[in-house]
């Protein structure tokens, strides 16, 4: 029933009129442009924080894992938060926390304080990330696919400027991203309280086990797995290549800004192209493998500045299509409402992203600069083999996607409108909307 609804909705609008939108959806999508921009703004600095403030590259890697673990674990309690007091106050809130975390991390004196306060900044990220797809697309005028491209695009702006921000900024202090972002976020804070219409708090309460509980559920336990496998090998690249690369922040930022260039372009359109064709299963098979390849080269040759550049660049593609199509696994098999399965994946990966720089810092400490990137290899080859073990309900679900009347991607549609939610579901939704439409014109 819903399928009908949303897809007919979306079929008035499309990608003409994703640009003529409220001012309220404008600062939203302003605003993940910046909070996208938050991982790999920091990617350029690394090099500069330890040497500056005389500290170790394991120490430096907490600002991934502090940032990562408490966006885990805040998570689960997104949906609770906004089904209490709707999601325009959890956005605000977010807003609020990243405008003062970012601020105060600038003024630390210490790696210590950077790492607490940039704790402080992924709490106000997940509050932010959870609730901003939902409101952009209840905001939107003209249908659902425009408010989905439009949001598809601050993804990828995001994550393409982040890392050149960082450097440009890195490059005159190692202060200056972190107020930058505390700038532009208050920009898009005073923005959203003017613009954006009030929500009110959900009719049904979220509960704040159900993210938890749903781990009983054996494919949303595998595939949740596989994400925590995959995002380790993709946090120890993102997260300790730059000490290899001995660049400047303004060239490390280039670097990344081309790395991010390739994350976006495979997440938004890569990853729907190859599933279309090869399916989700065999398409995560063929991408983990050379992710796991991409990871062993630069655990070979971790000496070579040019194969650790060109390795690092060339995993943007391979992290794109993965992100997407990790989550389109999650989302597929998951016998749990999507919210759930949202926060309940959100948590699990998050956690592998957040403890893998850290370790490979530690690796670094203990034994050498190989063992890191080599485990990375390891971690994306096991995720392969756990991925295997629901091929078979991989593969049904991909089958029941591309039918006329589909639940999967009544599913997906439905999911952009609902919290908690991940970046990933934008691009999923889309996929849904233009099948849809294509039966429809066919």
């Amino acid at each position: 029933m819903h399928n009908e609804s949303s897809s007919g909705h979306a079929g008035t609008s499309g990608a003409v009129s994703a640009f003529r939108q409220p001012k309220a959806v404008w600062a939203v999508a302003f605003a993940c442009v910046i909070s996208f921009m938050g991982i790999g703004l920091v990617d350029p600095i690394l090099p500069s924080l330890a040497s500056k403030l005389q500290a170790s590259p394991s120490q430096v890697e907490l600002l991934f894992t502090s940032y990562l673990v408490v966006t885990a674990v805040m998570m689960l309690i997104t949906g609770w938060v906004s089904s209490r007091i709707g999601a325009k106050r959890t956005l605000v809130a977010g807003l609020i926390l990243i405008v003062i975390f970012a601020a105060v991390a600038g003024t630390s004196g210490s790696i210590g304080q950077i790492v607490g306060f940039r704790a402080g900044w992924g709490l106000g990220n997940a509050l932010f990330i959870a609730t901003s797809l939902a409101v952009i697309v209840g905001s939107a005028s003209g249908g659902m696919a425009g408010a989905i491209v439009l949001y598809e695009t601050a993804l990828g702006v995001g994550i393409a400027c982040g890392p050149l921000l960082g450097g440009l900024l890195g490059n005159i202090s190692w202060r200056g991203p972190f107020f930058g972002v505390s700038v532009l976020m208050l920009i898009a804070l005073v923005a959203t309280i003017v613009l954006v219409p009030q929500t009110p708090p959900a009719e049904r309460k979220s509960s704040i086990i159900e993210p938890i509980t749903a781990l009983r559920h054996r494919a949303l336990t595998t595939t949740g797995i596989v994400g925590l496998l995959y995002n380790w090998c993709f946090f120890t690249i993102l997260g300790y290549a730059p000490f290899l690369m001995n660049l400047s922040p303004l060239r490390l930022g280039a670097v990344f800004c081309g790395w991010g260039v390739l994350v976006a372009i495979f997440a938004i359109f890569g990853a729907p192209w190859f599933k279309e064709r090869f399916g989700t299963p065999k398409t995560l098979y063929g991408s983990f493998a050379l992710m796991a390849v991409i990871s062993a080269v630069i655990g070979i040759w971790p000496g070579d500045k040019t194969v650790v550049i060109a390795a690092t660049i060339a995993s943007g593609i391979v992290i794109g299509m993965n992100n997407t199509l990790v989550t389109t696994a999650v989302m597929l098999i998951a016998p749990v409402p999507r919210p759930v399965a949202s926060a309940t994946y959100g948590f699990v990966r998050f956690i592998g992203g957040g403890l893998a720089p850290y370790a490979a810092g530690k690796l670094v400490e203990h034994y050498n600069v190989h063992v890191p990137f080599l485990l990375g290899a390891a971690t994306v080859a096991a995720g392969t083999l756990v991925l295997a073990t629901v091929h078979g309900p991989l593969t049904a679900a991909d089958a029941e996607s591309r039918q006329p009347v589909s639940r999967e991607r009544a599913d997906a549609e439905a999911a952009v409108s609902q919290v908690p939610g991940v970046e990933e579901e934008a691009i999923i939704a889309e996929e849904a909307l233009m099948e849809d439409r294509a039966y429809r014109q066919g």
